[in-house]
């Protein structure tokens, strides 16, 4: 796989409704694997895929002590993604007042609609 920027990554991330809901029980607190995987109906590897996803976009970050592996939620790439998203959505609400403005503008400047075949008669 290609490198790609963290942002991209978070998306893709939580592009996956098992993914998601794995971040949703990680804002509960930390959790063991064991935990986490617990409510899902799919295999070790599947969900050990899953976590490696959310680590790679940093979403997830993994202590070890002794046997217990640990699992924690970082919020720093959510909060990217957030500000990214509420940029785009400033953005656009800028094009979309401006295009408002544009169109009350022509049509104030449009004549009535005259249907000459009416006027002949």
């Amino acid at each position: 796989m290609a490198p790609k920027d963290r942002l991209s990554l978070v998306f893709a991330a939580l592009a996956d409704p098992t993914r998601r809901e794995i971040l949703s029980r990680l804002s509960q607190g930390p959790s063991t694997v064991g935990e986490i995987a617990e409510p899902f109906a799919m295999s070790a590897p599947a969900i050990s895929q899953h976590l490696k996803v959310l680590e790679r976009a940093g979403l997830v970050t993994r202590t070890v002590r002794a046997q217990w592996r640990t699992l924690a939620l970082q919020t720093e790439p959510l909060d990217e993604a957030s500000a990214w998203v509420e940029q785009q959505r400033r953005e656009w609400n800028l094009r979309l007042d401006a295009l408002e403005q544009h169109l009350t503008a022509m049509s104030r400047n449009i004549a009535p609609h005259v249907d000459f075949k009416e006027e002949e008669r």
